[in-house]
């Protein structure tokens, strides 16, 4: 017993710089607050892959779909900071916490962004039976039955569902929003029509589209993306202005010490740079976000605040 308290005391004694290198000593549980198959899910997975590579030590990918992703964004923000208990969040994050009312947590105040990983456009997909080949006999469809037609997102507050309602609202047409839990069960309804439209990830959508399962109309970057260079951009087909990204990354409670959150974020740069890791998400159609983790703190806070002045201005409810 003694020598049992002589090394307990040594350890919690190690200062806290110290014990951020011991880290991992044990498995790391990543929570994703989607359905598996979705893209934030897809890409987590191959970030979890990796890192279980470079640090040796299990990484458990956890999903808890629902609630555009906020169950599983509470249930690491309430969880202990010892890094091993970390969240792989979206845009859905900021579009909560910006627009969201009556939460359970704060993303702003409860969770701290440790390292970004991935920032690619959306693809618009339709199954292959839909009418439409392009964005403008989309819009002329949608303008000739107002209100018929619907749109999937893998949740209310999701980047997919903002995507479609900038979308709407550029176009000057009403859709019937349809969401899921995630971007897999999303696919599911629009490949055979049973819903029209799907502003998917390009994890989810791209493939899809190469396929031949579903039709590509447009992607939402600013100029073509190299992974589909084929698929003109929705600004070029008659909305200029039209850009929205998806974007992901790690985050951890805010109780997590500065030195561990700090070699975490290191960790995932280092995972980033291997050959292996940016081939595994070029396969899957994925940018890399490369950014520091001050920089991505603020920039995760810019987009909040982006997105609130969005809801603000256009009167959309996400409750």
């Amino acid at each position: 017993m003694t020598l049992f308290r002589f090394a307990l005391a040594a350890v919690l004694s190690l200062p806290l710089a110290a014990r951020a290198q011991q880290y991992p000593a044990k498995p790391v549980r990543v929570l994703i607050g989607y359905a598996a198959g979705s893209s934030t899910d897809i890409v987590g997975r191959v970030m979890a892959d990796r890192l279980s590579s470079f640090w040796k030590q299990t990484v458990i990918v956890e999903n808890r779909g629902g609630a555009a992703g906020n169950l599983a964004a509470d249930a690491v923000a309430k969880s202990q900071g010892d890094g091993y208990t970390l969240l792989f969040a979206q845009n859905g994050l900021a579009i909560s916490a910006a627009a969201v009312p009556n939460l359970p947590f704060s993303a702003e105040r409860d969770l701290v962004p440790l390292a970004p990983v991935a920032a690619t456009p959306h693809i618009l997909i339709v199954g292959p039976g839909f009418p439409a080949k392009n964005v403008q006999e989309l819009i002329a469809r949608a303008k000739a039955n107002p209100g018929k037609l619907s749109f999937a997102s893998s949740g209310i507050g999701n980047s997919d569902h903002l995507c479609g309602e900038l979308f709407n609202m550029m176009a000057g047409i009403q859709a019937i929003h349809v969401p899921y839990k995630g971007g897999a069960p999303a696919v599911q309804d629009v490949i055979p029509g049973r819903v029209d439209y799907y502003f998917a990830g390009m994890p989810v959508g791209l493939p899809l589209a190469n396929s031949g399962r579903a039709r590509a109309l447009g992607v939402t970057s600013k100029a073509r993306y190299p992974a589909a260079p084929d698929t003109p951009t929705i600004a070029e087909q008659g909305l200029p202005g039209y850009e929205a990204t998806l974007w992901q990354g790690f985050f951890a409670p805010v109780s997590i010490d500065a030195a561990l959150g700090s070699r975490i974020a290191r960790d995932v740069e280092e995972v980033l740079k291997q050959p292996e890791t940016r081939a595994n998400l070029g396969k899957v159609g994925v940018a890399l976000f490369e950014d520091s983790q001050a920089n991505f703190a603020k920039f995760f806070h810019a987009d909040v605040e982006k997105w609130r002045n969005l809801v603000k201005s256009t009167h959309l409810k996400l409750e």
